[in-house]
């Protein structure tokens, strides 16, 4: 991109870094902006009328599966990024197990150069650990950080005990992000439960409980070694009030919004769909979760994107897989939650965009101010409309939330002063960047 393009959003609702809004415009040049104030008198490249809208920091979204390589059937960067753009999704932090694993420098430099000719939007990758890879989770350049699988999980990612997982909290300084489910607990029961194929016993299955005993082990090793610890989709009020009671200052925790917004209650209504890992709970941790998160308890979301074919989610349980697609419905999920009064604008934004910024130190990213990115988002916060599944980009084509009906759709995201997404039209040539971490 030509470094000195401009870009000029004129009479937009900004919300500004402190959390308030300022009507007027934001100017961008090249992939930053240099200035937000009432009124800008110079000339761009490209203006966007914004009257009537909404701009929102970008998102980031700190956990998604993407699929690729290897598991193209289900998704792929190109089409992922694509529902990012959709979603008001300008940067993501995605997971290593695909096929290949991404477990040594090798694989992490493929998904990097996948990733620069196919995404619309920025991207991150982790290094998935295994009880052998030790050198390479302290070594490889550039990741957000070490990802463990302590449960829910099979094959050389799974690192379920506390004498493998030792060693890994021990080297290095590198943000450790655990998926915390206690492995021996949920095969145990999951012999107890053999041969019930409701997939509402999946929440029985790998039970609050389980997710509670891996939280508090990735909780010692991290007091133990000072060890920056991420804990990923946080679901339970037991582990909500383990963490209000004690959590240090380099401990961090995320909740997604099937977390807040679904409980054991959709099985019911929409059976496989609703399986995902960890499991969803009862609307008692719905309703813990979310204060946690009103109270920073809880730091920030994602969707934890993991979507599955529609023929896959068929099969009866257990043989059907966990996991759903998350990032074209999070941003207007959460904002028509706001709109109903449960939070704010500027609390959404900051649990989507800032707070994850500073959680993985990505700079300049998650404010609407210059110097820092021009990865935004204009919405609509006044025209709801339902999630239909032939609107989804998604590869996998459903959604959850299908039916339900929200506000704060985006109509306009730009990623690194692009227009990447405009009114239902992608421009598919705009590439993102690699992130970078800090710290």
């Amino acid at each position: 991109m030509d470094s000195d393009l401009c870009l000029l959003i004129r009479h937009a609702r900004i919300l500004l870094p402190a959390g308030d809004f300022l009507v007027g415009d934001v100017h961008c040049r090249g992939r930053e902006i240099v200035q937000v104030a009432p009124e800008i008198s110079d000339k761009a490249d490209k203006e966007i009328d914004a009257t009537g809208l909404t701009l929102l920091p970008g998102v980031i979204d700190p956990q998604v599966h993407f699929r690729e390589p290897g598991l193209e059937h289900k998704e792929d960067l190109f089409t992922a990024s694509c529902a990012c753009a959709k979603g008001g999704v300008t940067s993501f932090l995605e997971m290593p197990n695909t096929r290949p694993l991404t477990i040594t420098q090798a694989a992490l430099n493929d998904k990097l150069q996948r990733a620069a000719s196919k995404c619309l939007v920025n991207y991150g990758f982790f290094i998935g650990a295994t009880p052998e890879n030790l050198p390479d989770l302290r070594d490889v350049q550039p990741t957000c950080g070490i990802k463990i699988f302590m449960g829910s999980m099979h094959g050389s990612l799974l690192v379920d005990r506390e004498e493998l997982l030792e060693p890994i909290f021990a080297t290095g300084d590198r943000l450790i992000a655990v998926h915390a489910e206690d492995q021996a607990r949920i095969m145990a029961r999951r012999q107890e439960f053999a041969g019930i194929t409701d997939p509402a016993i999946h929440s029985q299955i790998q039970d609050n409980q389980a997710a509670l005993n891996a939280t508090q082990l990735a909780l010692k090793l991290s007091k133990k070694y000072q060890r920056r610890l991420h804990i990923l989709h946080l679901s339970t009020a037991l582990e909500a009030e383990l963490l209000r009671q004690d959590k240090p200052s380099w401990v961090t925790a995320e909740v997604t919004p099937q977390h807040l917004l679904l409980n054991t209650s959709a099985y019911e209504k929409i059976g496989t769909l609703a399986q995902m890992n960890p499991p969803l709970r009862s609307p008692h941790d719905n309703e813990v979760l979310w204060q946690a998160l009103l109270d920073g308890v809880i730091d920030f979301i994602a969707t934890d994107h993991a979507p599955h074919t529609l023929e896959e989610k068929a099969q009866s349980y257990p043989n059907s897989p966990s996991g759903m697609p998350g990032v074209e419905t999070s941003l207007s999920l959460m904002l028509t939650q706001a709109k109903q009064g449960r939070c704010t604008i500027a609390q959404v934004s900051h649990w989507m965009s800032a707070a994850v910024a500073k959680g993985y130190g990505i700079p300049k990213k998650g404010a609407i101010a210059p110097g820092f990115d021009a990865d935004l988002v204009l919405v609509d916060l006044d025209n709801y409309r339902p999630v239909l599944r032939e609107e989804l980009l998604t590869k996998c084509g459903w959604s959850p939330f299908e039916g339900w009906n929200l506000t704060g759709w985006p109509v306009i995201t730009i990623v690194g002063g692009q227009v990447v997404y405009e009114r239902g039209h992608l421009h598919t040539e705009v590439r993102g960047e690699a992130l970078s971490f800090e710290g």
